[in-house]
């Protein structure tokens, strides 16, 4: 890519060069606290400014403080732990852990490299080289938002980037990120300058090269994964050499690495689209579930959307009779865009709204008429930077008790109503709290070898909050294979990162083409060193 000297950001860990805001130590806070680091301690910028608030913030805080003091009246309350067998601490020894706060497992070591481009590939091969020598797996994450152990190799070298490189070639339209960057700081880059991010994920927290490695997506449209924005990347393989790979050069690897979950190579950098920003105007519309698929579509077809998503009524005793569908268009005024911001304050609360619900029915219910009819009459115009500037602080709660899981099923769009009648028969009777379900739209992804989504899809994210005790976390899985055993009568998968629950048979059925990305992996890397949790369960028998 041809370099622009005033267009390179350059954003450390810990950032001696910010793009606004300050570090936050909490961030890191999904690794396990007993770690070793061969080089520095982490840290990391964030856009968002306390107190100014978004119109998404907005959407999803508004009524916060009445609806906590409201809810502490209606709530039953949550079943008492106490006398349960709590699910265990991991206890000596060096320890690293995800999202989930229950997949902790032994790592012999756990690196910092702060370094990019050729630096950052010494870094790799050297560490590369210590596994091969000793047998151990090597395993690189960023964020390790996952909830699986899919970017902890057991036993072996955990490797987390956090460096952020960014050169921005306007001509292009690209930008080559290094793979460590966080999406707050591309958008912080990119934002000056006139331009955004084509497609990232929902949230900002994540790593550029994590959301391409789980082939992640976003709610702009009508895009397919961030994937299918990335036009190369240049990556270490097990053995040690640097490739270069895209649609056209080394194909084989790109389609590996785009949702290979790591277990290919150690992705240097990447060469990204981009997209003008631009100052957008909401639309809000409630209507019966049953109407929604279609109007969804319409939406996301139609050539003045630029941003598009839904949301469910999630209360049991109305669970999906009611959806919103909230898109976003360009304004004809185009000028003087504002810097990006983020909602700050507003998530806190929209955060404490959130797991309010918990065990309060009647909370859900509130929540709902506030997303779905107050929030609408106040939200305005806002940037495309500044509606995807958010951090995941509603993946944040603070009861030690309890833990937060995700789920997420790509549906075929005509066989959406068949999976609500599935959901509304499985979830109401489970032991964890349903809090929230999202609708995004993915475009066909006919490149990865783990296409989620190979034709496209209503992607439903879905939010449950459960005990950290051995009873919720079988009954969890319960639940998560009979959701999945429907959702693959109809058609569809079911996602990767998270909680591993799926049985080995329904991840072969979803993932048809898993057994001919494990031949090819062995053939790049035969003495597997680059393994995670998701191979070691799932892939390393096919």
């Amino acid at each position: 890519m041809r370099r622009r000297a005033d267009q390179v950001a350059d954003v450390r860990s810990p950032c001696k060069m910010r793009f606004g805001g300050k570090a936050n130590p909490d961030l890191d806070r999904a690794a396990a606290v007993t770690m070793l680091e061969r080089n520095g301690a982490t840290g990391r910028s964030d856009v968002a400014r306390i107190g100014q608030i978004t119109r998404r913030g907005m959407l999803f805080g508004s009524g916060a403080v009445i609806g906590l003091v409201a809810g502490n009246a209606w709530a039953p309350g949550l079943s008492d732990p106490a006398g349960l067998t709590i699910t265990p601490p991991w206890e000596g020894g060096l320890l690293l852990d995800d999202a989930s706060g229950m997949q902790a497992a032994p790592v012999r070591a756990h690196v910092r490299p702060r370094a990019s481009g050729d630096d950052l590939v010494a870094a790799f091969r050297a560490e590369l080289a210590i596994a091969r020598r000793d047998g151990r797996p090597v395993s690189v994450g960023a964020a390790r938002h996952s909830m699986g152990g899919q970017a902890i190799p057991k036993d072996g070298t955990a490797i987390t980037v956090d460096d952020a490189r960014i050169e921005i070639d306007t001509a292009a339209m690209a930008y080559r990120v290094n793979g460590g960057a966080r999406w707050s700081g591309v958008i912080a880059a990119l934002d000056p300058l006139g331009f955004s991010p084509a497609v990232m994920q929902s949230n900002h927290d994540f790593g550029v090269a994590a959301t391409f490695s789980v082939n992640a997506h976003g709610w702009p449209v009508p895009f397919g994964p961030m994937g299918a924005t990335v036009r190369s990347l240049r990556m270490v393989l097990a053995d040690g050499e640097l490739v270069t790979a895209s649609r056209t050069e080394n194909p084989g690897l790109f389609a590996l690495a785009m949702g290979g979950y790591g277990l290919v190579g150690l992705i240097v950098d990447l060469e990204v689209e981009m997209v003008k920003n631009s100052r957008l105007a909401p639309e809000f519309s409630i209507l019966p579930v049953d109407g929604f698929p279609q109007a969804f579509l319409a939406a996301v077809r139609d050539p003045g959307k630029a941003m598009v998503y839904g949301r469910l009524n999630v209360d049991r005793a109305a669970l999906f009779e009611e959806a919103l569908l909230v898109s976003y268009a360009p304004t004809d005024d185009q000028s003087d865009l504002p810097a990006a911001t983020g909602s700050g304050v507003v998530s806190h609360l929209a955060a404490a709204l959130y797991h309010a619900q918990a065990g309060r029915e009647r909370m859900k219910r509130w929540r709902w008429q506030i997303e779905s009819g107050l929030a609408p009459a106040i939200s305005g115009q806002s940037t495309r930077n500044t509606l995807m500037n958010e951090p995941v602080l509603t993946l944040g709660g603070r009861d030690p008790d309890r833990v937060d899981i995700l789920h997420e099923y790509f549906v075929p769009p005509e066989a959406f109503g068949a999976f609500l009648d599935a959901c509304r028969a499985i979830i109401p009777d489970t032991f964890a709290e349903f809090l929230n379900v999202t609708l995004r739209y993915v475009d066909s992804d006919p490149v990865s070898l783990l296409a989620h989504s190979p034709t496209p899809r209503i992607a439903a994210v879905m939010s449950f909050t459960q005990e950290r005790t051995a009873r919720a976390e079988a009954d969890h899985r319960r639940m998560t294979q009979a959701l999945i055993d429907h959702v693959l009568l109809i058609g569809g998968s079911y996602y990767l990162p998270y909680r591993p629950h799926a049985r080995p048979d329904q991840f072969a059925a979803a993932y048809p083409r898993a057994a001919d990305f494990a031949a090819a992996k062995r053939s790049v890397d035969p003495r597997l060193i680059l393994r995670n949790n998701l191979w070691d369960q799932y892939m390393g028998v096919l």
